[in-house]
């Protein structure tokens, strides 16, 4: 179990292992698993008050972090999740979802709960498994001694490689990527099954320490010896546990004498990215003759068109399996591989290569840009004075959240090319349009992220009571989750030093409203500027103000690890349409790149919003455990659903998610699902009182709490 921050003590009414504790409900008969490193818990109820006492976690068939024993004669989950009851050998013996109706004999069982903490019951004895469309129960016939296991999604590195600047080094460093999977059978496309590559530091040799394990999977991957062929190789080496060595061409070339080049004419690094999605679907689709053998949408569209034995290619070598993977052309598999989360746009200099671990982790496909002409400049300053200019017209007599009207010039901006993913990001010199902004120093800030007790802490600053608006929204959109706690504290018209105390102050999220220029945040006396600030307690913050990005860039420097920010004025009533949707995408557990995706089409101004640092981070937990947003759309009295998943760090590439729909028992990989369904007006009614979760109908954003089917 991996303890960032040291253990801390237990209270008498919770038992605390690492980061992962287990408290005992006041009043009620139920435990609650407590993840105080993501900040995620997940409550079960039970029959009878229980004392739970700790257990060995090598009692779990599937790894566990921390584990406890209670007695009762039932559990009930607060929501329905994806469940799978095998016996004591792993052997699959049910899968239950919404209406489970699972009766089974005396025996002993292995229960695994897809919860937003993973979840595992070791029981003995009858077992019955039942739900609708709100709660899931277990039965054990009378009063049985049940183990509760939980493992947390949490990973860090197992060490730190040295390298020099040296793009041969560097291959050496990325070639102990694949020391952080699990496995390298074709499970290794479970997120969970994928750990942290170790981190990378330049310094004047390579060191690679001894307790790093690389795979040896029979595959090498042969470049060129330039940043750029190293860090465009990186995810591929990662997910392959590859060695990555100097070549004469750039190919991938196996043990069993298969090779496949990488310098096509489509060039290195598309080939890297299909190779890269390729194989992860295949291996998606080769696992469901495993431990899941579950019914898979993608491998249902599939099968009928490749001639690919599905359970001879589970039993065979991961250099087997590739090379029969890539008898299969691209343009077969591509139209149902998901929507890839991310593609990282990685500037190919020396210094990028600390920042590539972190990128790897997240599975994110690698783009390097190109060089750019001395005559694109003149072509990028009129970009950014057009992006400058939008909406400036629209509402003149609209007041910004400036108190200095004049643009930052003093910036250096870059605009990646789009690319084909749910979110992009730029590792690089420069401030990105259309990107986010990753940088080493707030990854790691999230790697040191230390164990909180207590509800999630949302911090709430008005410093303009112009601006009440925003803040009323806010104030009712986080925290309105019952079985979610969230402690809320509003500040009003903070001074310089009431701020800088705010900003020290331990809190989850900082949610500003207020004006920023060149000096700082507007105070009630004066300006403070997050310069003078030596560190901070804030997670992640959104920055609701004109000209934010360089204070939220300090904030960053000083110990945060995620922030929303802006690049240029912003009239007031956009960025309280912003504030609002970040506010409720945030609380229904959205991370911070994927909600301001959504959030940027609520206003003319939303382009002038990018996330800095890591923007994978998450404030709350889906209550699904993957958020979604749903498009509706009518005939007559028929309705159309179309439902966009976006992964999360607990949720990445390679999840397994089933729509909650009647008659629905198909599964589907997250992000995206690649299918309508029909429903009629008392289904669609069920499905949207199931959670809170965005509706986009007819152009509009609206809530599934707010919405009635008869408005639609």
């Amino acid at each position: 179990m991996n303890s960032l921050g040291g253990e801390r003590s237990a209270s008498p009414d919770e038992t605390a292992v690492g980061t992962l504790s287990f408290e005992v409900d006041a009043g009620d008969c139920g435990v609650t698993v407590v993840d105080s490193i993501e900040r995620h818990r997940y409550s079960v109820e039970t029959s009878r008050p229980v004392a739970p006492t700790p257990v060995d976690v090598d009692d779990f068939l599937f790894p566990a972090d921390a584990g406890v024993a209670i007695t009762t004669e039932s559990l009930t989950l607060p929501t329905v999740v994806p469940v799978y009851v095998r016996d004591q050998t792993g052997d699959m013996l049910a899968e239950a979802e919404h209406f489970a109706d699972e009766a089974f004999d005396e025996g002993v069982y292995s229960i695994e709960l897809n919860a937003p903490i993973k979840l595992y019951l070791n029981v003995s004895g009858p077992l019955a498994v039942t739900s609708d469309m709100e709660h899931m129960q277990f039965e054990f016939g009378s009063e049985t001694e049940v183990l509760l296991g939980a493992r947390s999604h949490h990973e860090h590195p197992a060490a730190t490689v040295t390298t020099t600047a040296d793009p041969t080094d560097m291959m050496a460093a990325v070639s102990t990527f694949g020391s952080a999977l699990k496995t390298t059978s074709c499970e290794r496309s479970y997120p969970t099954l994928r750990g942290h590559p170790p981190t990378i530091e330049l310094g004047d040799q390579l060191e690679i320490p001894d307790e790093l394990t690389v795979p040896d999977t029979g595959i090498r991957i042969e470049i060129p010896p330039t940043y750029r062929a190293v860090y465009v190789a990186a995810p591929l080496a990662y997910y392959l546990g590859a060695t990555v060595v100097e070549g004469d061409r750039p190919r991938v070339v196996t043990e069993t004498g298969f090779e496949h080049p990488l310098d096509t004419e489509r060039g290195v690094e598309a080939e890297a990215e299909r190779l890269l999605k390729q194989t992860f679907f295949l291996d998606c689709l080769t696992r469901t003759e495993g431990y899941y053998q579950v019914d898979l949408h993608e491998r249902g569209a599939i099968e009928p068109r490749v001639d690919l034995d599905f359970e001879r290619l589970y039993e065979q070598s991961p250099a087997e399996q590739l090379e029969a993977y890539l008898t299969v052309p691209f343009s077969v598999v591509e139209p149902e591989i998901p929507e890839w989360k991310l593609t990282s746009h990685v500037e190919p200099v020396a210094t990028s290569i600390e920042t590539l671990p972190f990128v790897v982790e997240d599975l994110a496909v690698v783009h390097t840009p190109k060089e750019r002409e001395p005559a694109d400049a003149t072509q990028e300053a009129a970009a950014v004075e057009d992006f400058f200019r939008t909406g400036a017209t629209d509402e003149a007599a609209e007041f910004t959240r400036s108190t200095d009207r004049t643009t930052p010039t003093d910036e250096s901006y870059v605009q990646p090319e789009s690319a084909d993913s749910l979110e992009q990001t730029w590792v690089g010199d420069g401030t990105p349009i259309g990107a986010s902004k990753a940088t080493t120093a707030a990854f790691r800030n999230h790697l040191n992220r230390t164990p909180t007790e207590g509800d999630i802490e949302i911090t709430v600053v008005c410093n303009d009571r112009q601006m009440n608006e925003e803040r009323d929204a806010v104030d009712a959109g986080y925290g309105s989750r019952e079985t979610l706690p969230f402690d809320v504290t509003v500040h009003h018209d903070l001074t310089t030093t009431e701020l800088r105390d705010v900003l020290a102050r331990q809190t989850d999220f900082l949610h500003y409203i207020g004006h920023i220029d060149g000096g700082g945040f507007e105070c009630a006396d004066g300006k403070f500027d997050a310069t003078t600030l030596d560190s901070v307690g804030v997670d992640a913050f959104l920055l609701n103000a004109c000209q934010s990005y360089a204070q939220g860039m300090h904030l960053l420097e000083a110990g945060s690890i995620a922030g929303v920010v802006t690049l240029s004025d912003v009239i007031n009533t956009g960025a309280v349409r912003v504030g609002r949707t970040m506010a409720r995408l945030l609380n229904a557990g959205f991370p911070l790149r994927a909600a301001l995706t959504i959030a940027r089409n609520e206003s003319i101004v939303g382009g002038k919003y990018i996330v800095v640092g890591d923007g994978g981070l998450s404030i709350a937990q889906a209550e699904s455990g993957t958020p979604n947003l749903c498009e509706i759309e009518r005939d007559g009295d028929a309705f159309t659903l179309r439902m966009e998943t976006y992964p999360t760090a607990q949720t990445a590439m390679g999840t397994l998610i089933i729509p909650y729909i009647e008659q629905n028992e198909t599964h589907f990989l997250t992000s995206g699902v690649d299918e309508e369904f029909s429903m009629r007006e008392d289904e669609l009614r069920r499905f949207l009182s199931l959670e809170e979760v965005p509706i986009r109908f007819d152009g509009e954003l609206r809530w599934s709490t707010d919405l009635s089917v008869e408005q639609l």
